[in-house]
């Protein structure tokens, strides 16, 4: 698939590191003093790493780059850390035990059991070709969705992988992310629960955008939440 991804000019490469900090994906790192790309398949072409480049030595071209990755192994142990940054991007699987279809109770309600099985959760911080992502059944979520439905958990996050996000304060579309989440992996399902009010719009174009986009048949749901938490569509 045709897609931006960024050059490195080492002529203007003073080798700070900051480009690679910057990098959620773990597409650059430092060779021999020197910032490289070393998978353009990781870069997710947001761009982060531009605007902290002292020296303007980053930059986007448009170019063919292979969509199509390995299977991921699930028995093969993840890598503990990312080849950048902070470790509150570390790609891990939370180990859940698998919940049955029957409705939960109140108990558990009350003590608020989590059903998050993956980190990060944030849509621009998930790498494309983690391993939790094969055969997952995926929800995307409006970052206010958890806050305003009270049985959010168990009622969707529950046997899912969850990635959240909101376009009214992220920068950027996340069309293209999403389209690579889906190409990359054997996605079974894809929910959206959105919150009614129209920024919300973003998010659930994105989505469809990305489905449509993705060159698969995949099952797909909406459902929006009003700010008092009812459910209007499902």
């Amino acid at each position: 698939m045709k897609r931006n991804v960024i050059t490195i000019d080492e002529g203007k490469c003073i080798g700070c590191g900051l480009c690679a900090s910057a990098c959620h994906q773990g597409a650059i790192g430092l060779v021999d003093g020197k910032a490289k790309l070393l998978r353009e398949d990781y870069c997710d072409g947001l761009g982060r790493c531009l605007p902290v480049c002292p020296t303007e030595a980053i930059s986007f071209e448009e170019r063919e780059v292979e969509a199509s990755v390995p299977k991921p192994d699930p028995e093969a142990k993840q890598p503990d850390t990312l080849a950048c940054g902070c470790p509150g991007t570390n790609s891990k699987t939370l180990a859940r035990e698998a919940s049955s279809e029957q409705v939960h109770t109140q108990t558990e309600r009350s003590f608020g059991k989590t059903h998050l099985n993956q980190w990060p959760v944030q849509i621009k911080l998930v790498p494309s070709n983690a391993a939790y992502f094969h055969n997952a059944h995926l929800l995307i979520a409006a970052d206010c969705a958890a806050y305003a439905y009270g049985n959010f958990h168990a009622e969707y996050m529950r046997n899912k992988i969850t990635i959240i996000g909101c376009p009214k304060l992220d920068e950027g579309d996340y069309a293209e992310k999403l389209t690579d989440i889906l190409v990359r992996n054997e996605i079974k399902s894809v929910m959206l629960v959105r919150m009614e009010v129209p920024c919300c719009g973003g998010i659930e174009s994105a989505t469809k955008t990305a489905l449509q986009n993705c060159g698969k048949m995949i099952p797909w749901q909406v459902v929006t939440i009003s700010t008092d938490g009812k459910i209007l569509e499902n």
